[in-house]
């Protein structure tokens, strides 16, 4: 008895220094949002007003320490609630989880599949007669030119090149319609991200979510506006966030089940294929990935003798061939090094334009022998495409080492200036609030940037807008370069990418807390692609649409009926 009474307290001990560590994990974790959520706001608040950061600002410190407390306290008081409510407690004492996730699950029909992609093609119709020939922006005319001239660069993905130009050139060459061209390729685009939403729900429907899930989603993805106007949008960045998200169930499924997973060659040939496919359409994508396989491989670490390794690293193989064979068939100009260091460029101008007096002779000449001054006078905080336009690639390869020896010189003498040049071209990705405005005064084909630069929403030459529906016309206009930010700033926050990196950041850190890697692995990807864009030129939506097509995935790998289902609580 006196054993049996021992043995107790012992688990009994154990059991309490458990829930000490994962209560002081939880703190930690949920200090460290409150650190990162508050530091978005003031910082994001300052660079919107005032075009950089101010650390020696008393007032803002004082509010930035009371944001930490407050958001570090509420964060662990509504983790705890959450975990609470999977033992039948009322979520917040307010109501029942059970009573929302309690209801019947049935096994989905074998055209579930269909009737999702039917209802969504529905959906995305109408909006595409609205904006006919749909929204040809972006680099769109670039990206047709290049097939036209027989004139190709590495600058944009020979893929998504070859299928929008060699479509539309096509299309055209029968009809005589550049519109009808451009038509088609926003159709067939459309088929395709709709067909990958429509295997989402159905994934989420088998494992998930019910009939009101399902309907829920079915709305999301055919209705919420950012995810059309990119359905509808000859940019890349559609079909490189519809691969993505596919990356992202397919993961799932492997860490759900490793075994069951590498068994099924159907499984490990489309997850090679898709993997292959992601960086295609963005050259950030394979960055992206290849930072993504090392934690891949220590979460697989039992299974590394496995497919698994071999399965993993496919993808880059075949993306480098594809990518060399391209590029060597289709005679491609050589690499834009300014893509890669936009970085160092702005913070350069920046304290070229600010700070030039503080340059010596040789610092100003070394500057402008990679930048021309014409361009440096062109610097605006917010967008780097005027400035680093004109970057000498061929010095750059011939004399890198001048380059980075002038950006750390500066480094040292101007550390806040680089801080802001950096920021300013980033904050509007995790500042909820951030105007998105970037190209305000900019004259375009059709328009001039005045009040949003939320999305381009025009047609580029050679197309022209002929609405057949010309209310949901002017709605998306509204939306894109109007005064609905201004007019509806709570609604707009729903169309913020800020807003949904606090989602994103909230919940794994929450996932992180319950040491439920199985539901963090997956997004890795998600979120290294989003690392890379805040070394980008400017914010925009379309450089982060994987946030909002991913948040199904997001919201139902962390439903009750998940958790439960992966041993992740007790059965309520």
């Amino acid at each position: 008895m006196l054993f049996v009474r021992q043995r107790k307290m012992e688990k009994s001990n154990l059991g309490n220094q458990d829930t000490i560590r994962a209560n002081r994990s939880a703190w930690l974790l949920s200090g460290l949002f409150g650190v990162l959520s508050a530091s978005f706001i003031v910082w994001g608040y300052q660079l919107e007003k005032n075009d950089s950061i101010n650390i020696s600002d008393q007032n803002s410190l004082l509010v930035l320490v009371l944001m930490i407390l407050v958001f570090t306290i509420d964060t662990k008081h509504i983790w705890d609630n959450y975990t609470q409510s999977f033992h039948g407690r009322k979520f917040m004492g307010t109501f029942r989880l059970e009573k929302i996730f309690g209801q019947k699950w049935e096994e989905p029909g074998k055209h579930d599949f269909l009737i999702s992609w039917i209802i969504l093609i529905a959906l995305n119709l109408p909006v595409l007669l609205g904006v006919y020939p749909g929204f040809f922006v972006y680099d769109a005319q670039d990206e047709l030119m290049e097939v036209i001239t027989r004139s190709f660069s590495t600058h944009h993905p020979l893929v998504h090149v070859l299928l929008l130009g060699g479509t539309i050139a096509l299309v055209h060459k029968f009809t005589g319609s550049w519109n009808l061209g451009i038509a088609t390729y926003v159709f067939i685009q459309m088929l395709v991200i709709t067909a990958v939403f429509a295997y989402v729900i159905s994934f989420m429907r088998k494992r998930f979510i019910g009939k009101r899930g399902r309907i829920l989603w079915i709305l999301y993805y055919g209705v919420f506006p950012p995810i059309v106007m990119f359905t509808l949008c000859s940019c890349k960045d559609g079909l490189f966030s519809a691969f993505l998200i596919l990356l992202t169930v397919l993961l799932i499924e492997l860490t759900e089940n490793p075994q069951s997973f590498i068994s099924d060659k159907r499984k490990i040939g489309l997850f090679i294929c898709v993997a292959a496919l992601v960086p295609c359409f963005r050259h950030n994508g394979f960055y992206a990935y290849l930072v993504f396989i090392p934690f891949a491989l220590f979460y697989f670490r039992k299974q590394l003798k496995t497919a698994i390794v071999p399965m993993l690293l496919i993808p880059v193989i075949l993306y480098v061939i594809i990518s060399a064979a391209l590029s060597a068939a289709l005679g491609c100009e050589g690499t834009h090094h300014q893509e890669k260091l936009t970085v160092p460029i702005m913070q350069m101008a920046r304290v070229y334009t600010y700070d030039k007096e503080s340059l010596s002779q040789d610092e100003l000449s070394t500057l402008c022998d990679y930048i021309p001054d014409t361009n440096l006078d062109l610097y605006t905080p917010r967008v780097a495409d005027l400035v680093k336009v004109a970057f000498n690639n061929e010095k750059y390869e011939q004399d890198s080492k001048s380059f980075w020896k002038l950006w750390f010189s500066l480094l040292k003498k101007h550390p806040m200036t680089y801080l802001n040049g950096w920021m300013l071209t980033s904050y509007g990705y995790w500042y909820p609030a951030a105007d998105i405005n970037v190209y305000k005064g900019t004259t375009v084909f059709t328009f001039t940037y005045d009040h949003s630069s939320y999305f381009g929403y025009e047609v580029e030459q050679p197309g022209e807008r002929h609405s057949l529906i010309p209310a949901i016309d002017r709605i998306y206009r509204y939306i894109s370069i109007g005064t609905f930010h201004d007019d509806y700033p709570v609604a707009a926050l729903l169309l913020s990418p800020g807003l949904m990196l606090l989602i994103y950041l909230f919940t794994f850190m929450y996932r992180i807390s319950q040491k439920n890697y199985k539901r963090v692995v997956p997004f890795i990807p998600i979120a290294l692609t989003f690392l890379t864009v805040l070394l980008g030129p400017t914010y925009l939506p379309r450089y982060v649409l994987y946030l909002w097509t991913g948040f199904p995935l997001l919201m139902s790998t962390g439903s009750v009926s998940d958790l439960i289902k992966n041993n992740r609580c007790v059965n309520i």
